[in-house]
């Protein structure tokens, strides 16, 4: 499952671990002004989550700079989903570092100290749950789908023992048209990768009107009327992309719109798998 929906409330399920780590730090803050009279450390929390996103999106940005060098704008759409944890690890410890720092600021240390530390244990807690319930990497979809001129498609079938980027599209949706680009930059760029663009839930007219207009050159655009994929994928929200290593493994997903540079870094991964 890549997402839980809360009514028209889309959540990524990698939301889920900060979330907890907000929670679990708020209350420890709180329970230890409340019941063991320590400094007030809850006032900080905002502070705190400005520094871990900062450092964790400056990490990436450095990872990736060529990328956004190419289109600096882009370093500010944190929709991307760029960001590196052990980096937001160092900022949320220098920040609470610096807040504790003289002798005036004695007081905040050990509440300070406390309320990170659970906040961090209850950050590697939820990760590590989500890693024991997400199942063995999953094999390639099994699902018929069609193609543009009606023909019986199998993604195994364009695979061919390579690895393989599954992007699931509407055209009625913004963030998938804005990420086309991307995509169709990397198929050409990456003929050692196979680009499967599937529609889904919507009519042939629609889709062939759609790729007219835009005139992107995308290669194997396959329809999945059904919505079989999505379902698969466990997740409502488009756009998703999947991506599958050589073996036909899943070996990581993205929910949103991707950049050059989050593409880039899925990119690397299943062709580290090969």
């Amino acid at each position: 499952m890549l997402s839980l929906s809360l009514g028209p409330l889309v959540l990524p399920m990698m939301m889920l671990p900060v979330l907890a780590t907000i929670g679990v730090y708020y209350l420890v803050g709180w329970w230890l002004h409340r019941y063991r009279a320590m400094a007030d450390v809850t006032p900080m929390l905002s502070g705190l989550l400005l520094a871990g996103a900062l450092s964790s999106r400056i990490g990436f940005v450095l990872r990736w700079h060529q990328q956004y060098l190419a289109d600096p704008w882009s370093i500010i759409n944190i929709r991307d989903g760029g960001f590196m944890a052990p980096d937001m690890i160092v900022g949320v410890l220098l920040y609470a570092a610096w807040c504790g720092r003289g002798a005036a600021r004695q007081v905040l240390r050990k509440p300070l100290g406390i309320s990170v530390l659970a906040g961090l244990l209850a950050w590697g807690a939820g990760n590590l749950a989500l890693a024991v319930a997400r199942p063995a990497p999953a094999a390639l979809p099994a699902a018929v789908l069609r193609t543009l001129d009606g023909a019986p498609a199998s993604l195994a079938g364009l695979a061919q023992g390579r690895p393989l980027v599954l992007n699931l599209w509407a055209s009625w949706c913004p963030p998938c048209r804005r990420e086309m680009p991307v995509l169709a930059a990397a198929q050409q760029a990456r003929s050692d990768i196979v680009f499967v663009y599937a529609n889904q839930r919507e009519e042939d007219a629609a889709v062939n009107a759609f790729l007219a207009s835009s005139k992107f050159e995308l290669q194997h655009v396959l329809l999945d009327a059904p919505g079989a994929l999505g379902h698969e994928a466990g997740s409502s929200a488009l756009p998703i992309t999947l991506f599958y290593d050589a073996q036909g493994r899943l070996q990581a997903t993205h929910l949103g719109e991707l950049s050059s540079a989050s593409l880039a870094s899925k990119l690397r991964q299943i062709s580290a798998q090969r």
